[in-house]
């Protein structure tokens, strides 16, 4: 990779002169991101201003100027001139180039992170189509870049810069208003004059606080008397009210917010905190360098639609400050209220924040630490402030029951209970419980009735909500709806419409006379229940959810939280449907690699995040490699997390963590390819790191690569078959390889199937063994043409089984064993006697925790290294091969 670098950089070397610029020439240490494939953007005041965009390949800098800059606005398409590549030392340069060499002028590092192709990378580059996921500081999801055809004559490379729409879309933010250096904080100005960036920094400069927005009325919402809530105490940290000392701290980056679970009960006990829950949206405020950023729990910036809790959090009195919160309004009763909130929106009323976590200050990350002292410190920081607009959210603790009880007496939409003395984790939880006074959630609006009267755009919405990825319907509301509101739907039906229904199933008299929108638009209902038939009942339309995706609306019902589950849950009676304590714990080192973003939720429905899968695959890395480890890989990774775009990779590109391995092998071509491989915990948890969601295996092990060790039969069925057919197909399997001496082992892979794998003693070669698995699949079919088939064709396959023996060729590859599976509900491929598979009602029924406690039962396939097997020429002969 040395060499292959370094010849590419004679370009880039060929143009200066480094006895006169500071550039990198390419002979220092590589700068790179920590784990991962390095990006960066450097604004550039060459001839003309541009930015230069960079991202890690083949061991150099790819480059592209983009000559008016990144924009968040899918229909703003960037003109990227593909430049020559650069060292990767290049990507932490900021300085000045001198007048009269090439570039001269100023630059700043005004990006950086790292990348994740979203499909084969070489195949892009070279196609001139190439999409990717960036994780920078400031740019951020996913971009292409497309090669622009050449015109006559034309010499440079001219490709477009594009972002793809996903939830890091905002077409109001202009991205280039952020003009100082990610590195040091410097202008360009300050830059090219070679001022360090506290130079001229004035004490008096944040002493000023800005203006307090109008209160206008505003009431603040409280607690009942009768559950008055309690000081926490503070620390000494918390304690101290002088200003802090030093200068200011950069922005905090965004966290994913930790999420409640809906249950049926509020816990009991000492250890528990409990809030109140706002009728709002979420919103996480960072605060630093002059600068104030509001995101929503998706990530979206809304800083201008948030605008007077922005200029409340100017004030805040710290170096920088990662607060977690709810933005609200108040009704007339003093209540929050979303439908007030949504019109203070839309017309400028006044809007507060009730601020309830703390979770960096003045430059220390306090995830770690107990909620009690995390709340103590904000109760300083907010009551310091002396906002009338951030509000510190206060705690009752224990006594939960009585607690909900008095809040729902007195009108309010429920309580957040949380454990005192734990740490702050990303993602759903049960370290926060929600217990609500009514039912009310999320629907995704599908269509709607229109109404005979005059004036009035519609009788009712149609709503629903995912199930496996479609819209299943939930029944109609038709009240709730004032003027403005009403208005606002309206236009926005008009701009979704659709001729045809996109729920699955639809009542007959609900679809005659209904008019249909593309599922996109999220509605807040409340109700009093979800009927036997799965219909709303009494429902009532309280806004529109612009910070939730469509995609990721469920059914939400309650958990059982009462005493007896609880103890359930705490004698491990439950352990495969609650998550293991360790879990959820978002640690930033797992077996000795260290993770960025833990807190990263990879599946959403589950809210398993990325910590919890790297914890996942430690515990078992034991049962896990005995099957797939120093074997050839092949990795599905997504950058996105589960369900969403997803790739292969089996070589090695660079990036990955020291612990993830690679092994040589020889191709048809006479080259030698470097494919990924581990051996240990260490480099499961390091493909984690980079996104890993399922490991596929070779056949045969690093040592023997000719000699497979394994026979594997997967078996697929039709749509139109159920899971009992598959059963029924792998016990025939297995008893026809017994009655040829040949023992088998049957694992639930997850998706629709079932896979017989065959142990072999490394005695044949893959022609051999791809020999023998095709004329035992065919064989098969021809005896039951009705139930099996053994070809690819899907128009043959209707009805019947496929017996996929493909995969027994060099090169091709299988799930692994306790891999997990990058589809819905997180299901795990998990072995199982045949015994238990009898037993088995669904294909998909293990997810990670499940695997977890079942580390604690015997090793189903705990005689398959004692078998000693191969495909002998008696055996081989039966079938001609």
């Amino acid at each position: 990779m040395a060499g292959r670098s370094d010849a590419l950089l004679d370009t880039y070397r060929q143009k200066r002169d480094f006895s006169k610029t500071k550039e990198p020439s390419g002979s220092e240490a590589a700068a790179k991101a920590a784990d991962g494939l390095f990006f960066c953007i450097q604004k550039h005041d060459a001839t003309r201003l541009h930015y230069d965009f960079r991202i890690e390949w083949e061991g150099v800098l790819k480059s592209w100027a983009v000559t008016k800059g990144p924009s968040l606005d899918p229909a703003d398409k960037r003109l990227a001139v593909r430049t020559e590549d650069h060292p990767m030392g290049y990507g932490t340069f900021e300085g000045t180039i001198p007048k009269g060499e090439y570039g001269g002028g100023t630059v700043m590092l005004w990006d950086q992170g790292t990348w994740e192709p979203l499909e084969d990378a070489d195949e892009g580059l070279a196609k001139g189509n190439l999409k990717m996921h960036v994780m920078g500081e400031r740019l951020r999801g996913n971009w292409a870049l497309i090669r622009m055809k050449p015109r006559p004559g034309e010499k440079r490379e001219n490709w477009l810069l594009i972002k793809e729409k996903d939830d890091a879309v905002d077409r109001r933010r202009n991205l280039l208003s952020d003009e100082t250096s990610i590195k040091t904080g410097r202008t360009m100005a300050a830059i090219a004059k070679g001022v360090d960036v506290w130079d001229n920094a004035r004490d008096d400069d944040a002493a000023e606080p800005a203006p307090k927005p109008a209160a206008k009325g505003r009431r603040k919402a409280t607690a009942p008397k009768a559950a008055a809530a309690e000081k926490p105490t503070k620390s000494a940290a918390a304690s101290k009210k002088k200003k802090p000392a030093g200068k200011p701290l950069p922005l905090p980056r965004f966290v994913a917010p930790q999420l409640a679970t809906l249950v049926d009960e509020a816990p009991d006990g000492r250890d528990w905190l409990h809030e109140m829950k706002y009728d709002g949206y979420r919103v996480m405020i960072a605060a630093g360098g002059g600068e104030v950023r509001c995101f929503t729990r998706n990530e979206k910036d809304w800083t201008d639609r948030f605008a007077p809790i922005a200029e409340a959090a100017r004030t805040l009195d710290c170096r920088n400050a990662l607060i977690d919160g709810e933005i609200v309004a108040f009704d007339d009763n003093g209540g929050t209220d979303f439908s007030t909130l949504q019109n203070n929106l839309s017309d400028g009323g006044p809007l507060a924040c009730f601020c309830f976590d703390l979770l960096t200050l003045d430059g220390e990350d306090l995830r770690s630490r107990p909620l009690t002292e995390r709340k103590a410190m904000l109760r300083d920081l907010i009551e310091r402030t002396g906002s009338e607009t951030l509000l510190y959210s206060d705690h009752v603790t224990g006594n939960g029951p009585a607690v909900h009880d008095k809040i729902c007496r007195a009108g309010h939409e429920g309580i957040i209970a949380k454990r005192a003395d734990a740490p702050y984790r990303s993602g759903r939880t049960r370290g926060w419980l929600k217990v609500k006074c009514s039912r009310r959630q999320e629907f995704v609006i599908g269509g709607f009735r229109p109404s005979d009267k005059r004036g009035r755009p519609f009788a009712s919405i149609l709503l629903g909500v995912m199930e496996d990825g479609k819209l299943t319907y939930r029944g109609r509301v038709g009240t709730g709806f004032d003027e403005a509101n009403m208005a606002d739907l309206a236009e926005r039906f008009a701009a979704h419409k659709r001729m045809t229904s996109p729920f699955t199933t639809l009542p007959t008299d609900v679809r005659r006379g209904s008019r249909f929108v593309e599922p996109v638009l999220v509605a807040e209902v409340e109700f009093a229940e979800i009927t036997a038939d799965g219909s709303i009942r009494h429902g009532v339309f309280k806004g529109l959810r612009e910070d939730k995706e469509a995609g990721d609306v469920v059914d939400e019902n309650p958990q059982r939280e009462g005493k007896a589950a609880s103890a359930r849950r705490r004698a491990g009676e439950d352990a495969a449907k609650a998550a293991p304590a360790e879990l959820g714990q978002a640690p930033d080192n797992v077996a000795g690699v260290r993770l960025t973003h833990p807190e990263r939720v990879v599946f959403a429905g589950q809210g398993v995040t990325k910590g919890d899968l790297a914890l996942y695959y430690e515990k078992v890395a034991d049962r896990m490699l005995a099957h797939a480890g120093g074997r050839p890989l092949s990795l599905v990774r997504c950058p996105q997390g589960g369900q969403k775009r997803c790739f292969f990779q089996k070589h090695d590109t660079g990036g990955f963590p020291e612990a993830v391995k690679t092994v040589p092998i020889p191709e048809k071509d006479g080259g030698t390819e470097h494919y990924l491989t581990v051996t240990d915990a260490a480099g499961l948890v390091g493909a984690v790191q980079m996104n890993t969601l399922e490991f596929h295996i070779w056949g045969s092990r690093n040592d023997r690569l000719e000699k497979p060790d394994r026979l594997i039969f997967d078996l697929d069925p039709d749509e139109g078959l159920d899971f009992e057919d598959v059963k029924a197909a792998s016990f025939d399997l297995r008893d026809r390889l017994e009655a040829l001496g040949l023992k088998s082992f049957a694992m639930v892979t997850g998706g629709k199937g079932v896979h017989v794998v065959v142990p072999l003693d490394r005695r044949q070669g893959w022609e051999e063994v791809k020999a023998f698995a095709k004329a035992f699949a065919v064989r098969q079919a021809e005896d039951e043409p009705d139930r099996f088939v053994a070809t690819m064709s899907k128009a043959k396959r209707k009805g019947r089984i496929f017996i996929d023996w493909l995969r027994n060729e060099r090169g091709s590859t299988a799930i692994a064993p306790y891999s997990s599976r990058s589809r819905e509900g997180a299901p795990v491929a998990t072995p199982v006697t045949w015994d238990e598979l009898a037993t088995l009602s669904v294909v998909n029924g293990f997810d990670i925790n499940a695997v977890i406690a079942r580390l604690d039962e015997p090793d189903p396939w705990a005689d398959y290294a004692d078998v000693r097997q191969s495909l002998t020429k008696k055996i081989r002969d039966k079938f001609g091969v």
